[in-house]
């Protein structure tokens, strides 16, 4: 097979809110944590072992927006998207590496009565109307929203 696939999927909780910059262009970028859990029994103690994967997911444009607006540190989401490893210095000039998941699709799955209270200025959403969004490098949809 000469092809090659580079595909994330994930369902996790946000460990944090989403945080978004903005560009000159009128581009931004969004970026949040999301942790992902393995529960498994240890046979030798019988005892209940859960360990937390922390995700560093990044939506840009449209996506991002949407994402800020209902997204909320503890919601559950599920994220489509590919893998990226970027390379950084650091203070100090030593090379640094960071593996960043770029988000292509999202859906909220967190429902309306399970979301903790909000500020006012935000709208809680219902899973079943949630809008689903595909995250664009350019802005070919950004007057159509899906909700």
């Amino acid at each position: 097979m000469s092809g090659t696939l580079n595909k994330v999927m994930l369902i996790g909780h946000l460990g944090d809110n989403v945080k978004i910059h903005y560009f000159d262009d009128s581009n931004c970028v969004g970026r949040f944590p999301l942790a992902t859990n393995e529960t498994y029994t240890n046979k030798q103690t019988n005892e209940k072992v859960t360990n937390t994967e922390w995700h560093n997911v990044v939506v840009r444009n449209k996506a991002a927006e949407i994402c800020e607006k209902y997204l909320k540190k503890g919601d559950r989401v599920y994220i489509e998207g590919r893998l990226k490893t970027r390379k950084w210095q650091d203070d100090s000039g030593n090379d640094r590496y960071s593996t960043e998941i770029i988000c292509t699709d999202f859906t909220f799955l967190t429902a309306k009565n399970e979301q903790t209270q909000h500020t006012s200025n935000s709208a809680p959403i219902n899973p079943t109307t949630a809008p689903t969004q595909t995250a664009t490098s350019n802005n070919e949809d950004a007057d159509d929203l899906p909700f």
